[in-house]
């Protein structure tokens, strides 16, 4: 496991402090969490932009022409 020496500013370590006792997790737990879901997201973001470049338009016309016209069930009006 590496080991990295951050600097906060004193208001962030504070929020830090706070909410990792709300989660009852230890500071160092909060921080990893947090920089794993972010690691995610920007990996996540990635792959579908990679999808994104393979898609083809016409396909995906042909697939949503199939979809019938009709009226959202309640509740899915928004």
């Amino acid at each position: 496991m590496g080991a990295l020496s951050l600097r906060l500013p004193e208001s962030i370590h504070c929020h830090i402090r706070k909410i990792a006792k709300q989660e009852g997790v230890s500071i160092n737990q909060f921080i990893s969490s947090a920089v794993t879901e972010k690691i995610s997201a920007i990996m996540t973001e990635e792959y579908i932009v990679k999808r994104a470049k393979r898609a083809d338009i016409h396909k995906m016309e042909r697939i949503l022409a199939k979809v019938p016209d009709r009226e959202p069930m309640a509740g899915d009006e928004l």
